[in-house]
């Protein structure tokens, strides 16, 4: 009876609202989910789409160029007159310069960072230099290159008397900086996310609090530091622009840090913008070397979701 009463009460408008708002609630749960799988396919044929993109114009390139050669080979000679040579070791070579110096630089700072802000910082602290740690990740890459070449490059030259105007050294430190961010945010994550039930009992016991950072929060957090840490090294792999204006373009297949060298994003950014015709072995190498690229990042990821799934702390 109650039902029919406040049914009755209703007017005519009010029923008619009811029933287009139900109507249009059905029409919004029936598209919504065909919507979100339409966004989720495209990104899927995307990553597709360039995949087999680079594989297929790989592909040309190998036509003309034996992977052998190719795949351990010392010279990285394509705009030769006389007999080109495309061994991919000295770029590769190159780019793991600078991604080991990157490394040197970013991993003990970004973590000690993370530890400060995660234990010793009070909230105000953090929620002060959190944001302006995070502002160095927005700045322009470009901006990284000019920094490198004007400031950094001259400042190591006093104190590296025989170091080249274009090296190794100078765009490692600096792209050091630039991932730094990237280990300090989510190395800070992992380890805000580790219960303080944990803290507490490890100083419950007497331990210092240096001494529960060190060996209860980070070995609780080692999954997401791991991980930060791998992602913040595909990161270095694919810089461009850093490499491009501070590292040189001269690819050699030694160890010394204070030579120009060229790594495999900034051979892509000379070809691309240089001369090479359409068609031609110049041409393909880029699609070679962006190829190898693309395997080097991927392993990475990979390698970050596996240590993420082996190391991760149940709590």
């Amino acid at each position: 009876m109650a039902v029919k009463e406040s049914t009755d009460k209703l007017s005519v408008q009010d029923l008619i609202a009811q029933s287009r708002g139900k109507g249009s609630k059905k029409v919004v749960e029936k598209v919504m989910p065909i919507l979100l799988f339409t966004t989720a396919l495209i990104s899927v044929l995307t990553t597709f789409g360039i995949v087999f993109t680079l594989i297929f114009e790989t592909f040309e390139f190998f036509k003309e160029v034996p992977f052998i050669d190719f795949l351990f080979g010392t010279e990285w000679l394509p705009f030769s007159s006389k007999e080109p040579m495309y061994g991919i070791l000295p770029l590769i070579l190159g780019t793991l310069k600078v991604t080991v110096i990157a490394v040197l630089v970013a991993v003990p700072l970004g973590i000690a960072a993370a530890i400060y802000l995660s234990e010793y910082a009070s909230d105000r602290t953090r929620r002060l230099i959190k944001p302006v740690l995070e502002v160095l990740a927005g700045i322009p890459t470009i901006v990284y290159g000019f920094f490198a070449l004007t400031f950094v490059t001259p400042m190591l030259q006093e104190l590296i008397p025989g170091l080249k105007i274009f090296n190794a050294l100078s765009p490692g430190i600096v792209v050091g900086i630039m991932i730094l961010p990237m280990i300090a945010s989510l190395s800070e994550d992992a380890m805000t996310s580790v219960p303080n039930a944990m803290r507490e009992g490890a100083l419950a016991l007497g331990s210092t609090k240096l001494e529960v950072a060190i060996k209860i929060v980070l070995p609780a957090a080692l999954s997401g530091i791991l991980a930060s840490v791998v992602l913040a090294v595909s990161r270095a792999i694919g810089e461009t622009m850093i490499v491009s204006l501070a590292g040189g373009a001269t690819p050699t297949f030694d160890f010394s840090v204070t030579d120009s060298i060229q790594t495999m994003t900034a051979y892509i950014v000379q070809v691309s913008t240089g001369d090479a015709g359409y068609g031609t072995t110049i041409y393909y190498s880029i699609y070679s070397v962006g190829f190898t690229l693309f395997i080097f990042t991927l392993l990475m990821n990979l390698l970050a979701h596996f240590i993420s799934k082996r190391f991760r702390e149940e709590y």
